[in-house]
């Protein structure tokens, strides 16, 4: 009998540690055996580091709305000033071939794959506080008061939304969320389908 693969959604809000965590598993040797990341589009520019193909799919965002009228994603959401999405053929390929797809994704995007997946295995990740994720924002260098002001007020909408998820882990100390998430996929991944 073969093997169906799983969707893991990673969500949470921006600082959250969400990416880090996303990372780290898909660095864990045991986990990315029968996990795999896809890779999603943007329309934002490429962050210093990043590249094309590896990191995201960086689109025009005219190439994006042309791909969403093709009906190219899983889902697709306009995230502050940007487009990002979940190209469906590749999600579909990988659980085809029997091994779990992970989306590293926001809560309006985990609605739909949601909606569409209900055994989807949903883990949002959240920070200790909203001090804290003010902190980490701050942190960046990255942003102005008034985008990390936005995004805080975005941020409180979307811990309202980590009930619709099956796991929360609270990020407050990186290795112990790390060890949590791992040990979360791998109980997930034992269980029959």
């Amino acid at each position: 009998m073969s093997r169906r693969g799983k969707i893991f959604v990673l969500s949470g809000p921006s600082g959250s540690g969400k990416t880090t965590l996303h990372n780290a598993l898909l660095c864990d040797k045991k986990t990315r055996k029968s996990l795999i990341k896809t890779i999603s589009a943007t329309t934002r520019l490429p962050r210093a580091g990043e590249k094309n193909k590896v990191h995201y799919l960086f689109f025009s965002k005219k190439l994006f709305q042309s791909r969403i009228k093709k009906g190219y994603f899983l889902e697709w959401q306009k995230v502050f000033n940007d487009y990002y999405g979940t190209p469906k053929a590749q999600a579909k390929r990988v659980l085809r071939a029997g091994r779990s797809v992970l989306l590293c994704i926001d809560v309006k995007g985990a609605k739909v794959v949601f909606d569409l997946f209900p055994d989807a295995v949903g883990i949002f990740v959240k920070a200790p506080s909203l001090d804290a994720l003010r902190k980490r924002l701050q942190g960046r260098g990255t942003e102005g008061k008034k985008v990390i002001a936005h995004r805080l007020a975005v941020a409180r909408k979307e811990l309202k939304e980590a009930k619709r998820y099956r796991y929360v882990i609270v990020n407050d100390q990186i290795k112990k969320a790390v060890k949590e998430l791992k040990s979360i996929v791998e109980q997930e991944l034992s269980k029959t389908t």
